[in-house]
């Protein structure tokens, strides 16, 4: 019979195709992650413990940190708060340190922290209206004025021309691990496990909750136990063994 005479499957033929665990596309875990995060170790740590479930991260900037939720383009995401937290589940991890970025030769050079209210007189500029962090950057090197960012980020785009400085008395950001309420399965707490410190032992892992296959007990190499003979006493007992010295009454010689 030819190719194009084949008889076509029935609909309970490719309904068990489609079905077939063998046919289905591997299970993979993707995140984004906002500059300024660093998430090197948790990747290494998945490795190490999920070898067989692919991960793939990506940068994406503080404006798309949730549409890669929305858009089903990440299962997780590392934001930088605050969100909007409808229709998420959302877990704070850190604070990070502010920084003041002046450009280069700026007063505040000479200092290693700066209090915000000794920069009464400075002129700060908008981030968000300038495009983001990196454009931002670069106006401030031009010395049209100064920026508050977060110190990883800052360090991040580490543009030339620019000084920072830790900043005191101003507002911290934080970290937040985000992912779509509901989309939550075995994989993905792995990932939040990991994230969150926890070893491959805990028992909050899933990975860790997998029944591990019993051992086989070792062959018994003494062979069957064989009882010694009892042996007739030959002597009476000692009535002075086990007393102190001294203990038995002696009689008037």
């Amino acid at each position: 019979m030819s190719a194009a005479e084949e008889t076509p499957q029935t609909p309970d033929e490719t309904a068990q195709t489609r079905d077939d665990p063998a046919e289905a596309a591997p299970r993979e875990l993707r995140f984004a992650y906002v500059p300024g995060v660093t998430p090197g170790k948790w990747v290494r740590r998945w490795e190490e413990r999920m070898p067989d479930v692919p991960l793939h991260s990506f940068m994406s900037e503080d404006g798309a940190q949730l549409a890669v939720l929305r858009e089903g383009a990440a299962d997780l995401s590392f934001v930088r708060l605050p969100v909007e937290r409808e229709g998420l589940n959302v877990i704070p991890l850190y604070e990070e340190q502010p920084v003041v970025v002046a450009p280069k030769g700026h007063e505040i050079s000479v200092f290693e922290e700066v209090a915000l209210a000794d920069l009464s007189k400075e002129t700060f500029l908008d981030v968000a209206d300038l495009g983001g962090p990196e454009m931002a950057l670069q106006v401030v090197a031009s010395g049209a004025g100064l920026v508050i960012l977060p110190m990883s980020v800052a360090r991040h785009y580490n543009v030339k021309d620019t000084v920072a400085r830790k900043l005191t008395g101003a507002a911290t950001t934080e970290i937040a691990l985000a992912w779509p309420s509901g989309s939550t399965d075995e994989v993905i707490e792995e990932f939040i496990g990991i994230v969150r410190g926890r070893t491959a032992a805990s028992s909050r892992q899933p990975s860790a909750q997998q029944e591990k296959p019993k051992r086989e007990p070792k062959p018994d190499r003494r062979g069957p136990a064989v009882k010694k003979p009892k042996v007739a006493q030959r002597y009476a007992p000692n009535p002075d063994k086990g007393r102190g010295k001294g203990s038995r009454k002696k009689g008037k010689r």
